[in-house]
């Protein structure tokens, strides 16, 4: 439906951070036709309208590393870093199929459009022998939530038997893994501006992908033009392993293999030498930074204000819900800025440099800074509407401070390409107690093995 919004605070994000305090926005075949102060222009004035008085209006945030298979496995190994994290989950996630991927991919999906999320990067690496189609399962779970969708075809071929963490039922042999990555574009991908679903090729890490599996899956990507994503540089125990195996830091196997690049992110970022950082920018490979996943198993702060200054593209990630229980984007906002704020003091991140990696900086690590991520005319009407005359947030004077110093805000609609998915803080697109009731089967079924 072509529709103006009226009377609402807008932060556009654009490239001179424009905001409109009593703002409209028009909306016309999925796309944003006009933004502005004042008074509805004329050729807007018979749209439908929704007065947004007292709300935010914001880009949709933009996730850009998740695990959504993970919302079956919440509350474990609660005091491990990430290795001993690793080694008590993998045994669990060996029991995965598709009807369980189903159920927390749609359960994890629905609680991203409930905290302001309209694009979502999820890497799956986890492919249980009788597990099942669980990458359709994913595709379908983003279909029918209705929200953008990156879907990362994942995979390792390095189990316990040949070094890896993994046990080796979940692992494939590299040549199969090429193979279903390559299958999984053709079958998935949709290279158009407003695409609903998106393939991206991510083997899961150096050390459970061999150096044929990376070197291969690059030339897959790049193919077929998709990009490339994987975990890199998270914890010092992976510095220390990867001198030990390879000579070299994560960052110079990862430049070693050809993946750096504008087609690359990668998951965290957290130990970046000095001279990486400006190799970041000089490449334009993103960082998904993911602060409440990175302390929550103990792995560091990343360089944020180091990265964006030197260039390099950030956006922000909620992770997996095994290590951030609680699997909303918009919190890690404020999450963001008060870790940057520990590492790098008072003025090492703005509110609205936190909104930024949220929105359009999340569009650039995922290739699609000019369709979404900012509120412009000609990009796709992916927008969160905040209400911010609630307890939580009345007599804050800003309302971008109020989105990302305060709480989470009620959300007064979800649009993505114009449609609503949201409206007073209700997932339209799916019931919500079937997902909770799916999701608790799920859990059950992979606890009892």
């Amino acid at each position: 439906m072509n529709t103006v919004i009226t009377g609402a605070y807008i932060a556009t994000v654009d490239g001179h951070d424009t905001e409109h305090a009593d703002g409209y926005l028009a909306i016309v075949d999925g796309r944003i036709a006009a933004v502005g102060s004042g008074a509805v222009p004329a050729e807007y004035a018979d749209l439908n309208r929704v007065d947004a008085s007292g709300c935010l209006v914001t880009p949709g945030l933009v996730n850009t590393h998740h695990h959504l298979y993970q919302w079956a496995t919440r509350g474990y190994a609660q005091q491990e870093d990430l290795f001993g994290w690793l080694t008590a989950l993998y045994p669990v996630w060996a029991g995965i199929d598709a009807d369980i991927v189903a159920a927390t991919s749609a359960a994890g999906l629905g609680m991203l459009a409930l905290s302001g999320c309209t694009t979502a990067a999820d890497h799956h690496y986890v492919f249980p022998r009788d597990g099942g189609d669980v990458f359709g399962a994913l595709v379908d779970a983003g279909r029918r939530i209705g929200i953008r969708l990156h879907a990362v075809r994942g995979s390792m071929d390095r189990g316990e038997s040949d070094g890896g963490l993994p046990p080796d039922s979940i692992v494939e042999t590299t040549s199969a893994a090429l193979e279903h990555t390559e299958q999984a574009i053709g079958e998935y991908h949709d290279p158009a501006p407003d695409a609903r679903i998106q393939v991206a090729v991510g083997p899961c890490s150096p050390f459970s992908a061999s150096l044929d599996l990376m070197r291969g899956a690059a030339e897959i990507a790049r193919r077929h033009g998709v990009r490339l994503h994987t975990h890199l540089a998270e914890t010092k125990d992976e510095q220390e392993q990867c001198q030990r195996e390879f000579g070299k830091t994560p960052v110079e196997y990862a430049e070693s293999l050809g993946w750096l690049g504008d087609d690359v992110w990668l998951a965290h970022g957290v130990h970046l030498d000095g001279d990486e950082i400006p190799l970041m920018a000089r490449t334009g490979t993103g960082i998904a930074h993911c602060p409440s996943s990175n302390a929550r198993v103990a792995a560091g702060m990343a360089p944020v204000r180091a990265l964006l200054d030197a260039g390099a593209p950030v956006g922000l990630g909620v992770d997996g819900v095994a290590s951030n229980e609680s699997g909303g984007l918009a919190e890690e906002l404020r999450q963001a800025l008060l870790t940057a704020r520990q590492r790098g003091g008072a003025d090492s991140l703005t509110a609205r440099q936190a909104l930024r990696i949220g929105t359009i900086g999340g569009a650039r690590c995922l290739g699609r800074q000019d369709h979404i991520g900012s509120i412009e005319p000609g990009k796709q009407a992916d927008l969160a509407v905040w209400r911010l005359d609630t307890l939580a947030h009345a007599g804050i004077v800003d309302p971008v401070a109020a989105l990302v110093f305060g709480r989470v805000p009620p959300l007064e609609l979800l649009l993505v390409g114009g449609e609503q998915v949201v409206e007073n803080n209700r997932l339209l697109t799916a019931d919500e107690p079937t997902l909770t009731q799916a999701l608790q089967t799920a859990c059950s079924r992979l606890v009892s093995g």
